[in-house]
């Protein structure tokens, strides 16, 4: 059997260029997704692509090497081929298409899970795309279950095959269901057994004991984390070697991360950025709250570097759920 291959997730507002760096830097993910490029009728100048992804002047890859596949959003097929074959222009490696997202903006703009709805459209996107770029370029389809239900699950899949898709990640909820637990993997299992294209499982994936039962669930061999990389960015290591992390090399990976923003944007949108990573270590690094309590108030980055080196060491046992089996 082939080694598993495990992904880092696209997620709007959080996997942006500076933390695909720094999970990448410490994971040897098999490429990662960027955040979606939103088509809306035009053709987008390169700016906007050297936005969402910055990777591209740098080979379409992250610091340490990996390849960055760049997603697109939208639902006219001919506007989301011609952006497609700018991005590939532009560098991208390969193009994911966004069925997937449950914001209630994109929604309402035509747009992420609610196309679920419209699988005949849904087809004619994923079409458009495989034949606007070069046969090389990968073209892949990232849904969920479904929009407000799973019903047109089975019949979404099969059209993205048909269309040409090289292969399918299914988060395992409905719109409707959001990020609320749990991610129903056995309902993944039964779209791969539908389809003859690998399907790549996604959510709810925190802890390696997640991804085992994900992979029992689904039958899916390889996996996309999401959340779960943030929670614990040495969730990818306890995956391939079984190998727990620490409190000292998750800070460490957070120490470097913060330095890499600084100047990135202003005070205020930097310090929340640190924050927002320290809010979710709290899922598994109780150090974290108390740590994060204690820079709440600052809103100057240089001020927080302090505090993120004064990492002290914590028992075993804190540290038992942060990706042991």
């Amino acid at each position: 059997m082939r080694p598993m291959k495990l992904i880092l997730a696209p997620m709007e507002g959080l996997a942006d260029f500076w933390v695909r760096q720094a999970l990448t830097d410490v994971g040897d993910y098999d490429w990662c997704v960027s955040e979606f490029v939103r088509v809306n009728g035009l053709l987008l100048p390169p700016k906007v692509f050297y936005r969402w992804c910055p990777e591209l002047k740098n080979g379409a890859r992250t610091r340490a090497g990996v390849p960055v596949h760049l997603q697109l959003l939208g639902s006219d097929p001919a506007c989301m081929a011609e952006n497609a074959a700018r991005a590939v222009e532009l560098g991208a490696p390969a193009i994911d298409l966004n069925f997937g997202c449950p914001a209630k903006t994109v929604n309402r703009h035509r747009g992420g899970a609610v196309l679920l709805d419209e699988p005949d459209l849904v087809h004619a996107v994923t079409l458009a795309v495989r034949q606007a770029v070069p046969e090389d370029i990968t073209v892949s389809v990232k849904m969920r279950l479904g929009n407000e239900d799973d019903a047109l699950s089975l019949e979404n899949a099969l059209g993205v095959e048909a269309a040409g898709a090289a292969w399918l990640t299914v988060h395992g909820r409905t719109k409707r269901q959001g990020y609320k637990p749990p991610a129903y993997w056995d309902r993944i299992g039964k779209i791969r057994e539908a389809v003859t294209i690998p399907v790549i499982a996604n959510g709810e994936i925190w802890t390696r004991d997640d991804a085992l039962r994900c992979q029992r669930e689904s039958g899916c061999q390889d996996l996309m984390l999401g959340r779960g990389a943030v929670a614990n960015p040495w969730l990818l290591r306890a995956l391939r070697t079984g190998q727990a992390s620490d409190w000292e090399s998750v800070m460490s990976v957070i120490q470097r991360f913060a330095v890499d923003i600084l100047g990135s944007g202003t005070d205020a949108q930097v310090a929340g950025r640190i924050k927002q990573w320290l809010s979710y270590l709290r899922r598994q690094w109780p150090q974290a709250g108390a740590m994060l309590e204690q820079v709440k108030r600052v809103n100057e980055p240089g001020a927080m570097l302090p505090y993120l080196q004064a990492v002290q060491s914590i028992p075993a046992a804190s540290a038992s759920s942060a990706g042991t089996a």
